[in-house]
């Protein structure tokens, strides 16, 4: 006699296993067009700030020195207008702890400081001259925290330290001749400026002195600062993004 009962057993597992096929065939189908979706969709918004912010931290290595420190930088003039600070040169070291004060050293190592940068400019009547240092940290708020351990009130001391280039205008720019500074942050850098007089003399022997006499310095900061710390939306058809 037939099994029939068998017969029904097998053909009923031929059907369930060709539905589980067919199944799991349109579960790797969904699966296939999902990871299609995810491999050629653009970035999203969110993916495009943290590269922006990545791209911001690496411009104190990437950048060519003289994109950091132009070779001009505009100042608002104190008898009015825009005058133009010239670089007199820039430092080959990005040390932390060899371009400030050894009262310093400390605080910014504690922030995380990767590298100082450092340039020397030359106001417009070749007056004063200002040594600029990019310090780079890991973060906003490490950059912050070592902005609130300079000193207050554009004392100079302790703080950067100046930068002369011997044969220049600014060969007499020494340790002693700082005369004022100032400092600001942006993003992952601290920008702080030094500054004195082209003939090297101290503040105690400078005598009476106007007091917007290193106002200007500011705008160098704030100048240079923004440069660097101004996020650039990632350009996908640019050759230097890749997405």
């Amino acid at each position: 006699m037939n099994d029939v009962p068998g017969r029904r057993r097998v053909r009923s597992a031929l059907v369930a296993a060709s539905a589980l096929t067919l199944t799991c065939a349109a579960v790797a189908g969904v699966a296939a067009s999902a990871a299609g979706a995810e491999l050629t969709r653009g970035p999203s918004a969110a993916e495009l700030d943290r590269a922006a912010a990545a791209e911001v931290a690496r411009r104190w290595r990437v950048w060519p020195a003289g994109k950091v420190f132009p070779e001009t930088v505009r100042y608002s003039a104190e008898q009015g207008g825009t005058e133009r600070a010239r670089r007199v040169g820039i430092s080959p070291e990005t040390d932390c702890g060899r371009a400030v004060d050894a009262a310093l050293r400390k605080a910014l190592t504690r922030a995380g400081c990767r590298g100082i940068l450092r340039a020397t400019y030359l106001d417009a009547l070749q007056g004063v001259v200002l040594t600029v240092g990019v310090a780079a940290f890991p973060g906003q708020a490490p950059a912050a925290s070592a902005l609130a351990g300079l000193p207050r009130g554009g004392r100079p001391s302790p703080g950067l330290r100046a930068l002369a280039f011997p044969g220049t205008v600014a060969d007499r720019f020494t340790q002693a001749g700082r005369q004022a500074s100032t400092a600001r942050a942006g993003g992952p850098y601290l920008v702080m400026v030094t500054a004195g007089r082209v003939d090297g003399r101290p503040a105690k022997t400078a005598g009476r002195q106007r007091p917007t006499m290193f106002a200007f310095t500011g705008d160098i900061a704030d100048r240079i600062l923004a440069d660097l710390s101004t996020p650039a939306r990632p350009d996908c058809s640019a050759p230097e993004w890749r997405c």
